[in-house]
């Protein structure tokens, strides 16, 4: 659901997909090849949410801030399956790892990488190509060139998913069959790593 908010309308690129079931209020702008996933909200409300080029923001995410701030996420930045992003930036081709919480002031420099379930507090600075984990979350070591290309490869899948929804995406009734079974249908999907190849 897209919604204005005291004048404020959001500004969404046509490449963009935003699943129905996400939330976006208010002063918001998403930029090209974005995925914003079911269960996301992103709140323009108090301040503004800016989503450079080629991010994803996964299912039931959350970004939003207190009055006056923006969240930014730079051009290709991950954001996984329920994370919260409350007031922070987030660097180019950085992943935040799933259910993790990245608070106020937070500035994540390029590509860095932020393990799942890490609370990162507010205020603090990462430099570029930091591991960063834990509650409280502190850098592990840097990011090697292996870390961050397997990094890059999983962002390329979900540049990619925005035109594949936009084209393929429909709602559906199930099939239903009296002995439970699924009839045959076609293979949909390859591998993750069948997929990468296919990129490179």
């Amino acid at each position: 659901m897209i919604y204005s908010f005291k004048g404020f309308i959001p500004v969404i690129d046509k490449t963009a997909f935003i699943h129905p079931q996400a939330v976006v209020t208010g002063n918001v702008t998403i930029g090209k090849h974005v995925y914003i996933g079911p269960g996301a909200a992103l709140r323009g409300d108090w301040g503004a949410v800016v989503i450079e080029d080629g991010c994803n923001v996964q299912e039931n995410c959350t970004l939003h801030m207190f009055p006056g701030a923006t969240v930014l996420l730079r051009e290709a930045a991950h954001i996984g399956h329920g994370a919260v992003i409350h007031g922070a930036e987030i660097g180019k081709n950085c992943l935040v790892g799933m259910n993790s919480v990245v608070m106020d002031e937070v500035v994540l420099e390029e590509e860095c990488i932020v393990g799942a379930l890490s609370f990162i507090k507010a205020g603090e600075h990462h430099t570029r190509r930091s591991l960063i984990a834990g509650n409280p979350a502190k850098k592990i070591k840097e990011v090697s060139d292996e870390m961050i290309a397997w990094k890059t490869r999983g962002t390329e899948l979900y540049q990619m998913l925005p035109a594949d929804m936009l084209q393929h995406w429909k709602p559906c009734e199930p099939l239903r069959q009296p002995d439970g079974n699924r009839p045959p249908q076609e293979r949909l999907y390859e591998t993750w790593q069948e997929l990468s190849r296919q990129i490179h």
